[in-house]
């Protein structure tokens, strides 16, 4: 979705806030002043002038990467551009980095390090100063449903009273319900503004964007339809997801059997929690988590037992501490290694409540068009739920993600889930 930078009272868009202004400063900031600076005033002579140069070339290169990570998963609902910075700027100078080492190119790490810390301090001074000071400012026509939209919190709604453009001028936006039956004098409106540039929104559209929920009602082209997860990107993400868990054993085993020693000296318990769930196309697997829970809690096949509800009585000390730093989900990598779940999708529910589920919320089943996951959408953005007004909620965020089903969203759960595993929030 097309995006608007953010506007003062004025319509004019924020110096400091205009991408160039950031790309052009980082690159002066963060590439050119340490590269001359190590260049010229604190030369050392063990290294090359191709060293110095290609120091620069990384950390512009790394400027430009992450800036344009930033954009791209700064698109999505609910996202603070200072919630990206540092993953994005990080990430980026860690790819310029190994870059250097694998193509064994000369460099000088002071630069790099130089540049690196420059750049963050650039970043987060443009985030302090200017952007998390302004909100978006959208302009409603008030007919159909476009006007529910203002009980959306974090934007400033403007409700025009009559079809003039100089109404919306300050705007980020306008927005209107396609659908309702709109006078000709607002259709007129609406294509004066696009054919000036301004930014027209269809109403689900924006409330998808703000809310991260995509609604489903009825089977239409429209909606339930749209809901088609790309298969190219999901054959890549199959084979990364295999790759990445090969490649976090070694790390994961050691931290594994301390988990498992834990349970065993806390209460002596099984150590493994094995349940049937339900993934991908329907088909039903056993998933595997670490025991938090005393001994028999959801065997039972009931969906009072299959639940888990905020501070559960059943949790164990040691089954809290590892639910809240989501170390009880390792044993899924060997449910990865399975192809029976991915790092990224829709939480597999029990079989129990997933029954339940589809019977009561339409289009539920539509969820499991797409692998499962460790972590989702809907878990970085409402946390553990159970109840089937909550589930509804759910769903919504799950068929979001199916939607806009792309290598970014995933980037961008990724760093969701880091925060929540080192906030605690949603790992209830």
């Amino acid at each position: 979705m097309r995006q608007a930078a953010p506007l003062r009272s004025d319509g004019t868009p924020p110096f400091l806030l205009r991408r160039r202004f950031e790309f052009l400063g980082a690159l002066i900031v963060a590439a050119l002043v340490p590269w001359a600076a190590m260049r010229w005033l604190i030369e050392d002579p063990t290294f090359s002038p191709a060293a110095y140069h290609l120091s620069l070339a990384a950390n512009a290169g790394a400027i430009f990467v992450a800036l344009w990570m930033r954009m791209a998963v700064e698109i999505y609902p609910g996202i603070r551009a200072g919630q990206t910075i540092l993953p994005a700027i990080l990430a980026s100078h860690a790819l310029a980095f190994g870059a250097l080492l694998l193509l064994r190119l000369d460099y000088h790490r002071p630069t790099l390090i130089a540049g690196f810390a420059a750049h963050l301090l650039w970043a987060y001074a443009i985030y302090f100063f200017a952007a998390r000071r302004l909100r978006p400012r959208i302009a409603v026509v008030p007919l159909g449903s476009a006007e529910t939209l203002r009980e959306i919190a974090g934007v400033e709604w403007l409700r025009l009273d009559r079809p003039e453009l100089a109404l919306a001028s300050g705007c980020n936006a306008i927005v209107a319900d396609f659908d309702a039956d709109l006078p000709d004098e607002w259709e007129s409106f609406l294509a004066d503004a696009a054919l000036e540039g301004r930014v027209v929104y269809q109403v689900e559209q924006l409330r998808e964007s703000l809310t991260g929920r995509v609604q489903v009602r009825h089977l239409s082209e429209n909606s339930f339809g749209s809901l088609v997860p790309a298969r190219a990107y999901s054959t890549i993400k199959h084979g990364a997801d295999f790759l990445a868990a090969v490649a976090m054993l070694p790390f994961a085993l050691p931290v594994m059997a301390l988990c498992a020693l834990a349970i065993l000296l806390d209460d002596g318990g099984p150590v493994l929690f094995r349940q049937r769930r339900v993934g991908q196309g329907g088909r039903q697997f056993r998933v595997m988590k670490f025991r938090t829970m005393r001994v028999a809690s959801g065997e039972d096949g009931s969906r009072e037992a299959a639940m888990t509800l905020d501070k559960d009585v059943r949790i164990t000390r040691v089954g809290a501490f590892l639910r809240r730093s989501r170390l009880d989900e390792l044993p899924q990598l060997f449910n990865i290694l399975r192809g029976e779940m991915s790092f990224i999708g829709p939480r597999p529910e029990a079989e129990v409540l997933s029954a339940w589920y589809t019977g009561d919320i339409p289009f539920y089943r539509y969820r499991h068009v797409v692998r499962p996951g460790i972590t989702g959408w809907a878990q970085v953005n409402q946390g553990h739920v159970a109840e089937v007004s909550e589930i509804y909620l759910k769903t919504q965020y799950d068929f979001f993600y199916i939607k806009y089903f792309s290598p970014w969203l995933d980037v961008l759960i990724v760093f969701r889930t880091v925060k929540t595993m080192l906030t605690g929030w949603g790992a209830r």
